[in-house]
C-alpha cells in the first residue's frame, strides 16, 4: 500500500533539512564576515568628482583613494603615492607613486591615471564642486610612469590636505556613476537606490592584511525611528551618529564611541532675500536663539556651542570666544528687528532635509525660541535630494538648518563662504573676507596663516553670514561583536580595520 504524504508534511520535511544546510555548513547565515552599517540618505553620485554631499563621501571613501589619505587623528598618510617632495619657493610638487597597486579592475594605476583624474577634477565644464581646491595648479606633468609632478602659479598651503579628496580613478573607464572602480581596501558590487549600497573585499588591496572584512553593506534608512530598530533586532552592526537620547535603549549587546564630530550645524539665512540681506536682522536672530538651550534639549548635551563656520576641533586655527558674541538676550534682539522695520517681527519659511531627525529637532526649538520675539517660522520637510537641488545648488530658501562637515585643512572649510564660490549658498558676499581666505591660502608660515583665518572667522560671526549653531558630537552605537572601528575628524566610515570578534567584553 502507497503512503501518500500531505504538502504540509513535505514543506516541513524541506524545512528540516534546509536548517540542517545550514547547521552543517557552520551556519554560514550567521558567520558571514559581514557588516552592516547604516546610514540616512543615498549617495548623491558614485562619480568622486562630481559627488558634492558628504554622506557620499563617508561611503566611497572605502573605495576611492588620493595621492595622500587622511589618518584617524587628522594627520596625513601615504596612499598612492608612497612619498613627495616640494621644492624651496612650494611652487612644485613630486609625487612618487607606489608599486603594485592595482585598480579594482586589476589595471595598475600610472602616472598616466593620475594625470587624467587631476586634470578631470580641476576642470569646470562638467562642474566638479573640488574644482576650487586645485585652482592654483598649472599643470600636471607625468615625466615617467611612477613620477607626477604639479606646477602651482603661487604657493598653495592647503595642497595636500585637498589632495585626500582628490580620488584617483582609470583613464580607460567612463561610467563611474553606475561603476565605480577606484583602489581602496573594498570595491563596489551594486547600489539599490533607497535600499543599500554593497562593497566587497578588494583582494588585491596595496595595504597588506586589510581590509579584514568580506563585505560591508551601508544599509540606507532615512528613518531613525527605523534605524534604531534595525539595530535593535540585528540587521544593522554599526549605526553612526545615533540621537543621545536612544542611548539608554540599546541592551548590553551594543557599545558606544564618542568624540567631537568637526562639524558645524549652522541655521543658514539666504542674504539675498530679505529680511536676511539687513545685518541688524541677521543679529536679532542670533540673539533670540539659546544655544546652551538647543545643544541639552536637541543633542541631549552632547554637543559644543559655536559662534563662526569653524569647529574647536581644528584647534590651530580656532577662534576663541566668538560663540559668546551674540549672547541670548530677547531685548536686544527685538529692539534690533524695530530698528530694522520690523517692530512684530515677520514670517518665514524654515527647511529642513527630512532625513536629518537632529537637524529636524533642532528646528522644532529654534521654532518656539524665534516666537519668542516675533517671528512665525514654518517648518518646512524636503527630502534630501530636493534639498541639494534646491536648497544647496540653486539657492531656493528662505532659512535652512544643515550640517558642514569638517576638513582636514581650514580654506575647504572657509571657502564655503566666499563670493565666488559655487556652493556658497549662504550668498554671502564680502571683499575683506575673501582677500583674508586668498592671503591665508598662500601663506606657508603656519601661525601667520592661522592668525589670517582667526580674522576671516571674526569677520564671519560679527557680519552674522548665518547662525552658528553647535559642533554635536559623534556618537556610534556598535554590536560587540564589532571591533576596530576608529572615529576621524572627517565625515567618514573607514570599514577597512573593522572585524568581527567573539569578545564581547566590552
Amino acid at each position: 500500500m502507497k503512503r501518500r504524504f500531505s504538502p504540509f508534511y513535505l514543506l516541513l520535511v524541506i524545512g528540516i533539512i534546509m536548517v540542517a544546510a545550514v547547521f552543517l555548513k557552520g551556519g554560514k547565515e550567521e558567520t558571514e564576515n559581514k557588516v552592516v552599517v547604516v546610514v540616512p540618505q543615498d549617495p548623491d553620485y558614485l562619480d568622486p568628482h562630481l559627488a558634492a554631499a558628504a554622506g557620499t563621501f563617508e561611503m566611497m571613501f572605502n573605495v576611492y583613494e588620493g595621492l595622500l589619505k587622511p589618518a584617524p587623528d587628522g594627520s596625513l598618510l601615504p596612499a598612492l603615492a608612497e612619498r613627495y617632495s616640494v621644492t624651496e619657493d612650494g611652487l612644485t610638487y613630486t609625487f612618487y607613486l607606489r608599486s603594485g597597486v592595482k585598480f579594482h579592475s586589476g589595471k595598475p594605476v600610472t602616472a598616466t591615471d593620475v594625470k587624467y583624474s587631476l586634470e578631470r577634477l580641476m576642470g569646470t565644464q562638467t562642474g566638479q564642486p573640488l574644482s576650487p581646491f586645485f585652482a592654483k595648479v598649472e599643470a600636471v606633468e607625468t615625466p615617467e610612469a611612477q613620477k607626477v609632478i604639479l606646477r602651482l602659479k603661487e604657493v598653495d598651503a592647503a595642497l595636500l590636505s585637498n589632495l585626500t579628496t582628490a580620488m584617483i580613478i582609470p583613464k580607460d573607464h567612463l561610467d563611474l556613476n553606475t561603476q565605480p572602480i577606484g583602489t581602496g581596501p573594498f570595491r563596489f558590487v551594486e547600489y539599490r537606490p533607497g535600499q543599500r549600497v554593497v562593497l566587497e573585499k578588494f583582494a588585491d588591496y596595496w595595504q597588506a592584511g586589510l581590509p579584514l572584512l568580506d563585505k560591508v553593506e551601508f544599509r540606507i534608512i532615512p528613518d531613525r525611528e527605523a534605524a534604531l530598530i534595525a539595530l535593535k533586532n540585528g540587521t544593522v552592526d554599526i549605526f553612526p551618529r545615533i540621537e543621545p537620547n536612544r542611548i539608554a535603549e540599546l541592551s548590553e549587546e551594543f557599545y558606544t564611541l564618542q568624540e567631537k564630530q568637526n562639524l558645524v550645524q549652522v541655521l543658514a539665512l539666504n542674504l539675498k532675500r530679505p529680511p536676511y540681506n539687513d545685518l541688524r536682522v541677521r543679529q536679532a536672530i542670533n540673539y533670540a536663539l539659546n544655544k546652551d538651550e538647543l545643544i541639552e534639549l536637541a543633542a541631549f548635551g552632547f554637543g559644543t556651542k559655536l559662534g563662526s563656520g569653524f569647529s574647536p576641533a581644528m584647534a590651530e586655527f580656532y577662534e576663541p570666544g566668538l560663540e559668546d558674541l551674540y549672547p541670548h538676550n530677547i531685548t536686544k534682539a527685538k529692539q534690533l528687528l524695530a530698528e530694522a522695520g520690523y517692530p512684530e517681527g515677520f514670517r518665514t519659511v524654515l527647511s529642513v532635509p527630512s532625513n536629518y531627525s537632529f537637524h529636524v529637532d533642532t528646528a522644532q526649538i529654534i521654532v518656539e525660541q524665534l516666537k519668542k520675539v516675533g517671528i512665525e517660522a514654518e517648518i518646512e520637510l524636503v527630502e534630501w535630494a530636493v534639498w541639494l537641488h534646491r536648497i544647496y545648488q540653486g539657492r531656493d530658501y528662505e532659512m535652512t538648518i544643515t550640517g558642514l562637515s569638517g576638513k582636514l585643512d581650514p580654506l575647504p572649510v572657509l571657502i564655503r563662504y566666499t563670493s565666488d564660490y559655487a556652493n556658497n549658498f549662504f550668498n554671502y558676499e564680502n571683499a575683506e573676507f575673501d582677500r583674508l581666505n586668498q592671503l591665508a591660502a598662500a601663506e606657508s608660515d603656519r601661525p601667520k596663516r592661522a592668525a589670517l583665518y582667526k580674522e576671516a572667522q571674526r569677520l564671519l560671526a560679527e557680519e552674522a553670514a548665518a547662525v552658528f549653531l553647535m559642533d554635536p558630537h559623534y556618537l556610534v552605537a556598535l554590536k560587540k561583536t564589532v571591533a576596530g572601528y576608529r572615529l576621524y575628524p572627517l565625515y567618514v566610515q573607514d570599514m577597512s580595520t573593522v572585524y568581527l570578534t567573539n569578545n564581547d567584553t566590552r
